[in-house]
């Protein structure tokens, strides 16, 4: 053992005693900053040198020079315990190299340094610079650290074998949970394409949703041909039989026109499922069709128009003083950019009026070659403006809805009332009968291709919207008695349902108790069916199944990011399963990487000492 008394960091701290008689561990302040400690002599060496990951912080009153002194003792004490223990070359390999690797880092590189070594490593490898945004990498950063020197990295072999079972390991295990829950919630199959150009063929994407979590399932390359629509139809009939087809409701695609021909053969083999439209692609459709209209268009037209003029000005003046450009509502803007565009002037318009009236502005307009004129006189006018805010009260109830589509959010019951609010919005703005007959033909067009049986039920179902005359609508009752005919192939288990339904809408028994009615609106439509619907048992399992379905692939798309593997070349040389395998726990771990935002996304569990889920627990 070496002396204490070579232990220069000793001199600069103050003991108050040890813990155990002849231990190491002692407690002890620093003389720099006062800060208190247990531990050893490496903890009293961490604390001095700028250390971490040993449970000890940095001391924050150690200039610069000072630390270089107490690295220079460091050095110093080293090489004498080297001398003085000759024989300590054979205390084994990996304690030599933990050794070495320990003395080389006692000259701590400024951090400017290790973010260029390691921006080195992605330039070299090509890799993608989105990754340092990722919580795995961060949680890897800081694991290396807490470490410490003398880590040697997993080989390659290693991590395309032996890591990469152990990972899908644990997420096939954080999974069951989801798979659990299934038969009481059912679930969704959600089926999004992409195309891979560097192979010649397209990918599927597989992934199921419930309010539990969404996971992914498998992806699956098809080449265009003959066998491509049996492949695909092959492979989603045996993800419905792995799922059970009892707790399959619906599948939403996002495959564009070949899935009216996958529908007909998949429901023809499950009678029992629906086949569904993505909701949010059906609304961003929508959205661009009414601002195509005539005197939409115009108004479109006139905010690029001060965009550019607005831009051109900037350059000018060197200025980023108005950045009203930059859009905080990136779902909406992704779905429904003509909007944002006149929602976001719409909402400078003093900001814009200040800068037209401006001195620098007036020199400006003289030279500039755009068309400043009408843009001045379209900003200083009332024409635009209130053009722009009809079309923003028009959208709004379409933006409202895009807001809601998230796939922990299961919002089944609120699309047939987003149809009934933009009819009524769009009616009670007081534009003329032409204008009104547009938007309404637009509304309805769009609608019918939309439309699902358990759209209407689930606005039928959901306790939120009781009484809104859904009994009178021929719309929703005709997806009603669709819904119970798909659900329901025996004619006693649909009249059954139909009883119970009576007893809902008559507010009889426990659906008709003051707490029932009251909590209504104050309650997730699932939970409230769970609380007070146990006296109508069938209702109740029918009404929660549908009102925890999802109506929008949009986040299967974010989360897979339905683009193809890294170097998905290089990875079939791992073999097909090995391919299979790392689809499965990347788009999965893309998933817990959502999680941040959405709250019930499937959960890693943590064994052992293992931290690399922190980030998403």
């Amino acid at each position: 053992m070496p002396s204490e008394t070579d232990k220069w960091g000793w001199k600069h701290v103050s003991v108050f005693g040890g813990f155990d008689k002849g231990s190491g561990t002692k407690r002890w302040k620093c003389n720099h900053c006062n800060l208190r400690y247990n531990g050893s002599y490496s903890r009293v060496r961490a604390h001095l040198l700028g250390f971490t990951g040993v449970g000890v912080k940095s001391c924050p009153t150690i200039d610069k020079s000072l630390r270089e002194e107490f690295r220079i003792l460091e050095e110093e004490r080293l090489q004498r315990k080297k001398k003085k223990n000759p024989l300590s070359a054979k205390i084994g390999k990996r304690m030599k190299n933990c050794q070495l690797n320990y003395a080389s880092s006692i000259r701590t590189l400024a951090k400017e340094d290790v973010d260029e070594t390691v921006a080195r490593f992605f330039y070299a490898d090509g890799l993608n610079m989105n990754v340092v945004n990722s919580p795995y990498f961060r949680e890897m950063i800081r694991t290396l650290a807490a470490f410490g020197p003398g880590y040697e990295p997993p080989s390659k072999s290693m991590l395309s074998d032996t890591f990469l079972n152990k990972e899908k390991t644990k997420l096939e295990k954080a999974i069951t949970l989801v798979r659990e829950s299934w038969p009481h919630t059912g679930c969704t199959i959600i089926c999004v394409n992409r195309v891979d150009g560097s192979l010649g063929c397209f990918c599927i994407n597989f992934f199921i949703a419930s309010p539990r979590g969404v996971m992914f399932l498998k992806s699956i390359d098809i080449n265009e041909g003959d066998e491509a629509d049996n492949l695909f139809i092959n492979v989603l009939s045996d993800a419905i039989v792995e799922i059970g087809p009892r707790n399959v409701v619906q599948i939403i695609t996002h495959l564009g026109q070949a899935s009216s021909a996958f529908e007909s053969v998949i429901l023809s083999k499950f009678s029992n499922i629906f086949w569904s439209h993505c909701t949010s692609h059906s609304i961003h459709l929508l959205m661009e069709e009414i601002a195509e209209l005539d005197w939409m268009k115009s108004v479109v037209l006139c905010a690029r128009g001060i965009e550019q003029v607005i831009s051109a000005y900037q350059r000018f003046c060197s200025c980023d003083v108005y950045n009203w450009m930059e859009i905080s509502d990136t779902l909406s803007m992704k779905f429904a950019p003509s909007f944002c565009l006149v929602q976001r002037i719409f909402e400078m318009r003093q900001e814009l009026q200040e800068i037209v009236m401006n001195i620098e502005w007036k020199q400006w307009k003289l030279a500039a070659s755009c068309d400043v004129v009408n843009t001045e006189g379209t900003i200083l006018g009332e024409e635009f403006w209130c053009r722009a805010q009809l079309m923003l009260q028009l959208c709004e109830p379409f933006v409202r809805l895009l807001a809601t589509f998230s796939i922990d959010k299961s919002v089944m019951g609120d699309v047939y009332n987003w149809r009934v609010q933009s009819l009524e919005v769009v009616r009670s703005r007081g534009i003329d009968d032409i204008a009104l007959s547009q938007m309404e033909l637009l509304i309805d067009r769009r609608w019918d291709m939309l439309f699902s049986p358990l759209h209407a039920a689930g606005y039928m179902l959901n306790p939120k919207y009781f009484g809104r005359g859904q009994s009178k609508d021929k719309t929703v009752m005709r997806g009603w008695k669709a819904t119970l005919d798909r659900y329901e192939h025996e004619s006693s288990a649909r009249r059954l349902l139909r009883e119970q339904l009576s007893v809902y809408w008559r507010l009889e028994g426990s659906l008709g108790e003051e707490d029932a009615v009251e909590y209504r609106d104050k309650m997730e439509p699932v939970a409230w069916w769970e609380n007070f619907g146990f006296e109508t048992p069938h209702l109740q399992t029918l009404a929660i199944k549908v009102l925890s379905q999802v109506s929008s692939v949009s986040l299967c798309r974010e989360s897979g990011q339905c683009d193809s593997l890294p170097c998905r070349e290089t990875v079939k040389r791992m073999g097909v399963e090995r391919v299979e395998d790392l689809a499965f726990v990347r788009n999965n771990l893309g998933l817990l990487t959502l999680k941040h935002g959405n709250t019930n996304f499937i959960s890693m569990p943590k064994t052992g000492n293992s931290c690399c889920m922190t980030g998403c627990s």
